[in-house]
């Protein structure tokens, strides 16, 4: 009786298959663990100060200035007004949330700029004084979690410890507005490149020499949000390098399409332009004729003219003498399409 034998693999097949077999495991694991950091992973950040800033009659004063005429906080916070030029702040629900950004916007997820105003629920009235110092200069809210960088806080860190705390001390004298917005949704992977943004801060901010304009006057340009606009953009909303302050970003909206200027000390932009003549051009929107003054669509603006109007001259002059500091760049702008 013959004996059948049964076929072996070869054993470098076998070998083969053992190699392939714990090589998917092995990235198998590497696929769970970076999941698994992934989801986990928390942004830098520090303990919210523990303190209760005192609301003096002076700190909230400064705080209702920064607020409403330098930092641009009701741009974003509040519903526009797009009859009035520049599209200031409603009368009512300013501070109570204000534009949202959508998918079909070509953004990553859903966001709305949130309720700034002390409402328990749907604001910052459960916030303490702390956590808002915090979200405001660092990025995150108060349970740790990283704010859209759209909010620019990067650029809020700049700002001294005692103009922070004035903005805090304003926020929470303003009348409460309860106002549900939809929750924020970024998509995979910018909900996680965004926590990798914020940085605690590590010591104290002081406050800018007044005597210095350049100096001062950087802080204003940054907090004010002049580069931002000012600078030209690639597609994927980078600045052009070199092109800073050198205008020509467009923006969309009710108002058509509009570029912003180049506010370099070129003669394309403000080289032409005395200390005075910058002063006076915002000055001209200062007056309260503005507010009963309706305009076509077309005819206006994203510039908050009648928001920034109300910034001291002193101000305004110290963004004058930085501005002139700036690289020069030849870079003529059409403001507005036909």
């Amino acid at each position: 009786m013959e004996t059948t034998t049964l076929p072996t693999l070869p054993p470098k097949r076998g070998l083969f298959r053992r190699i392939l077999s714990f090589t998917l495991i092995v990235l198998g694991v590497l696929v769970m663990v970076a999941t698994v950091f992934v989801l986990t992973y928390r942004p830098a950040h520090r303990p919210a100060p523990d303190l209760t800033i005192e609301r003096t009659a002076e700190r909230v004063d400064r705080g209702r200035y920064l607020v409403e005429n330098v930092a641009s906080c009701m741009q974003c916070h509040s519903d526009r007004n797009w009859t009035r030029y520049g599209g200031p702040a409603g009368t009512d629900r300013r501070l109570a949330g204000g534009e949202c950004f959508a998918s079909e916007q070509g953004f990553p997820g859903t966001l709305c700029a949130p309720n700034l105003t002390p409402d328990p629920e749907t604001g910052l009235g459960a916030w303490s004084d702390g956590e808002i110092l915090r979200a405001l200069r660092e990025g995150v809210d108060r349970n740790g979690r990283a704010l859209f960088p759209m909010m620019p806080y990067s650029v809020y860190r700049e700002f001294s410890d005692s103009d922070a705390a004035a903005i805090v001390a304003y926020l929470r004298t303003i009348e409460p507005v309860h106002n549900p917005l939809p929750a924020t949704e970024i998509a995979f992977p910018v909900s996680f490149f965004i926590k990798t943004m914020p940085e605690p801060l590590t010591g104290p901010v002081e406050d800018r020499d007044r005597m210095d304009t350049v100096d001062r006057g950087e802080l204003l340009a940054h907090v004010a949000g002049c580069e931002f606009c000012h600078t030209p953009v690639d597609e994927h909303m980078d600045p052009l390098p070199g092109m800073a302050f050198a205008g020509g970003q467009e923006f969309e909206g009710t108002f058509g399409s509009v570029r912003s200027a180049n506010l370099t000390p070129h003669a394309s932009g403000m080289g032409m332009r005395s200390r005075n003549e910058f002063i006076g051009i915002f000055k001209a929107f200062a007056g309260d004729d503005w507010d009963d003054f309706e305009i076509e669509p077309h005819d206006n603006t994203p510039m908050p003219w009648t928001d920034f109007a109300q910034m001291t001259e002193e101000d305004l002059g110290a963004i004058y003498d930085y501005l002139q500091t700036v690289a020069p760049v030849d870079h003529p702008v059409v403001k507005r399409g036909p």
